[in-house]
């Protein structure tokens, strides 16, 4: 089966309009990163002089700059750079949420498929995103991404055969001791509790941390730009059982409606400099240069039905989970430790 894939792109406005190079919005991504354009332009592979090309030539397309160059200081985006790289988050997201509808659609009208794909709805991770496709692709796996509560909704109406989740690690000092609402609506008796990996979620802050941010009293008591989750998502509930514990109202806390659906989104957002905090896992705010604080140290699971165990596609799924392929690709990632060797777990 042939796939297709959707892209972002950047049109002039206009009739005839010309197409903005698209390395030139992950240039300005990496300058954001790394802190230069050298540094940039080393990144995505390009000389300098071309890097700088694609760049001024675009500015004098649009009549704006994308980064502001200082000597001995570096480059950082200027403010349409930062509009720019977060409304590619934004697009970036929508297609997202619609790729792995359009992959089971096509996969349905494919006669070479054998069996129906195993439906995973899942809350986002950075392993799952990068194993996403190859699954699809040589298993028959359709992962969709929602937020923890929804993915859970979505396998006990039986929309999804297994639910993708996360909770604070049990008996660590992050288990904060209140009851969690995810785990509540599993049934020890029938739900199957798969341990994936164990990650570090904290606060997410600007290069260097220029406001010695140490804990999210801080973000409210000197009243700075927060982004957040949407409502449902693991990460929204557990950072609401975390302000529980430490007293803090949402309210107090500025930005607190401003809302982004994956981890990758809130991180880019504080690199863009339109938020000067926000909350989400380490490999998120690494990726991108940004300062963190640990937080929280969290279990994401998979769930499904004890009876379907035997099922030869969820044990195929169990089998990858627990295979040195997603051990490799959880190795590099700041704050991740995998543990799907463990097997079915209650939890």
């Amino acid at each position: 089966m042939r796939r297709l894939r959707a892209t972002v792109g950047w049109r002039l406005p206009g009739r005839g309009g010309a197409w903005l190079d698209a390395r030139v919005v992950e240039l300005v991504a990496l300058a954001a990163r790394h802190g230069s354009l050298a540094s940039a332009a080393r990144a995505a592979g390009l000389p300098y002089r071309t890097a700088w090309a694609l760049v001024d030539g675009a500015e004098r397309a649009l009549g704006q700059r994308l980064l502001l160059l200082e000597r001995g200081v570096g480059a950082r985006p200027a403010r349409l750079g930062r509009r720019l790289l977060a409304a590619r988050v934004e697009a970036e997201r929508l297609l997202e949420g619609g790729r792995s509808s359009v992959d089971v659609a096509l996969g349905r009208a494919s006669a070479a498929r054998e069996h129906a794909p195993l439906r995973i709805a899942a809350s986002h991770d950075l392993v799952l995103a990068q194993l996403r496709d190859a699954w699809a692709r040589r298993h028959g796996i359709a992962i969709a991404f929602h937020g923890s509560a929804e993915a859970i909704d979505r396998y006990l109406a039986g929309r999804a055969d297994v639910a993708g989740f996360h909770v604070a690690e049990p008996g660590s000092d992050s288990d904060i001791g209140l009851p969690d609402p995810l785990l509540g609506r599993l049934d020890v008796a029938r739900d199957a509790v798969i341990p994936f990996v164990v990650r570090t979620q904290g606060l997410i802050l600007p290069r260097g941390n220029p406001g010695r941010v140490r804990s999210i009293a801080d973000i409210a008591s000197r009243r700075l730009r927060f982004v957040n989750r949407q409502p449902g998502s693991g990460t929204r509930l557990a950072l609401e059982r975390w302000l529980a514990r430490e007293h803090v109202v949402p309210g107090a806390i500025v930005g607190w409606t401003h809302e982004e659906f994956t981890h990758a989104a809130v991180a880019a957002t504080v690199a863009a400099g339109e938020a000067d905090a926000g909350f989400g896992i380490q490999a998120a705010a690494t990726q991108l240069g940004l300062a963190f604080v640990p937080v929280v140290d969290e279990r994401y699971a998979f769930a499904c039905r004890r009876a379907e165990l035997t099922d030869p596609r969820i044990r195929a799924f169990l089998a990858l989970v627990a295979s040195e392929t997603v051990a490799k690709v959880v190795a590099p990632l700041p704050g991740y430790r995998w543990i799907g060797r463990r097997g079915a777990a209650k939890m």
